[in-house]
């Protein structure tokens, strides 16, 4: 079923799940040599059944095979701990430990399930890699242009901004004018296992779905992340004490204590002084953002320059000016209101559907208090 000596070589990422699933298959169909390939990162020691949860973990192995056997396709499982742990899992840890708020699947898809699939491709004569994720690639312009998926419902250029520009020319998303309702019709029509698979939902090195578990386990019990502080309002009063700033994030509601008439938001966490500041709602919008760890898929914007961005990946993008543009950051200007910006988010710039590029969120400015 595999193949034609007109089609390309194609390395598939394929995690077990039904979007992966038919990438795969796609790919067959339009006659390309497909190889299938699975990456090992963490989630194979401690309990074998929180392993069985995670889209990396040893269900999602055999799954994997089990289609690429009904497709007919050659299956390989890399071992990429190493790299995953470098790349993915101690920058989570570091960045928590700073009190920021991370996206560890921006940090997978930027290192371990592109460029570093694509070097093991490589060495089995495959000139690209393909994933299940719902982003599309313009090549019809002469340099490919990265696009949203055509179902904004389950777009995931949000998560694809870290991509090296140089590789996009290598890459293949078949899922990019689908829904997910067709991919699921498209996975039945070919009697795939995955095709009624659920999605996950957890961090897949952290399968008890608490990431405090993870941060507990790896930083040092003194670490201030895990220390208790003081719970303040934005004027230094203090309102309570917390058991580490590592359990807060920008925004979150739960978890700092009641007794008031309004109800109060995280607004800022002070690592230096292991402060949790929090106030009510309307103190969370913020007039502007500034964005550094650059990485550009399209020309630069230049100062003056009306963009829309996004930070976070189940928020609307939103309209913002260029203010300033140095080397290592960028400075924005909000046009709309916008609440809970987080540092260590990804701040992700969009051109109409083009993903122009992206970066971490450093720090919130004017915040409006």
């Amino acid at each position: 079923m595999n193949g034609s000596p007109g089609g390309r070589r194609i390395l598939v990422a394929m995690s077990g799940g039904v979007d992966s699933s038919v990438a795969a298959a796609m790919l067959v169909e339009a006659g390309h040599d497909v190889v299938g390939a699975t990456m090992k990162t963490f989630c194979y020691g401690g309990d074998a059944a929180e392993s069985r949860k995670t889209c990396c973990g040893l269900e999602g192995i055999r799954d994997a095979r089990t289609v690429a056997d009904r497709l007919e396709i050659p299956h390989y499982v890399f071992d990429v701990e190493k790299e995953f742990a470098r790349d993915v899992i101690d920058d989570f840890v570091a960045e928590y430990g700073r009190g920021r708020t991370p996206n560890p699947c921006v940090r997978c898809n930027s290192n371990t399930k592109f460029r570093d699939l694509l070097r093991r491709g490589q060495v089995l004569g495959c000139d690209g890699v393909a994933s299940g994720h719902y982003v599309r690639l313009d090549r019809g312009a002469g340099t490919p242009r990265l696009l949203r998926g055509a179902d904004r419902s389950k777009d995931q250029s949000y998560f694809l901004w870290g991509l090296p520009a140089d590789l996009l020319g290598l890459l293949h998303f078949p899922l990019g004018n689908l829904t997910k309702a067709e991919v699921r019709a498209r996975a039945r029509g070919l009697g795939l296992v995955t095709a009624d698979k659920p999605e996950s939902q957890e961090i897949c090195f952290v399968p008890t779905g608490d990431y405090r578990d993870l941060l507990a386990g790896r930083l040092p019990t003194t670490h201030p992340a895990l220390s208790p502080g003081a719970i303040v309002d934005p004027r230094g009063r203090v309102l309570g004490r917390h058991g580490g700033y590592s359990g807060f994030t920008v925004g979150q509601r739960k978890g700092i204590g009641g007794g008031r008439s309004e109800r109060y938001h995280v607004l800022e966490i002070r690592p230096e002084t292991r402060e949790v500041v929090v106030g009510p709602r309307h103190l969370l919008e913020v007039a502007g953002v500034v964005v550094g760890d650059l990485n550009w898929l399209a020309p630069p914007p230049e100062p003056g320059r009306n963009l829309r961005v996004q930070v976070r990946y189940r928020s609307p993008a939103l309209a913002c000016t260029v203010e300033a543009l140095r080397r290592e950051e960028v400075e924005l200007s909000f046009l709309e209101p916008a609440r809970a910006v987080a540092p260590g988010q990804s701040g992700v710039f969009f051109d109409g559907e083009r993903v122009v590029g992206g970066g971490r969120v450093r720090r919130v400015r004017g915040a409006r208090r």
